[in-house]
């Protein structure tokens, strides 16, 4: 079993409320967590108007297979989300 961390910081420039952050994340949850070996959380910030952090949790029996899920993730984050990616931290949990 293979377990790696993605953790992703964002800056929301110009963001005025905590309900327009949700606004501009919607969908990172609902879009990445629906892989049966990707957990999705909003990590840090979640209180802060304009950052945010998101950690990815992938699993599976190759460390091939979990390195590939989170660079599509992090591909993915960069050219869909409406922020600017500031920070990206990955971890190996299990080899």
């Amino acid at each position: 079993m293979n377990v790696r961390l993605l953790i992703v910081d964002f800056r929301l420039g110009g963001c005025r409320s905590l309900k327009e952050k949700r606004q501009r994340l919607k969908g990172l949850r609902e879009r990445f967590g629906k892989s049966t070996n990707v957990a999705v959380c909003e990590s840090a910030f979640q209180d802060v108007l304009q950052r945010a952090q998101w950690s990815f949790v992938a699993t599976a029996a190759s460390g091939d297979v979990t390195e590939k899920v989170l660079s599509e993730i992090l591909q993915t984050l960069q050219f869909s989300v409406d922020a600017e990616l500031i920070g990206v931290q990955q971890e190996l949990l299990l080899p």
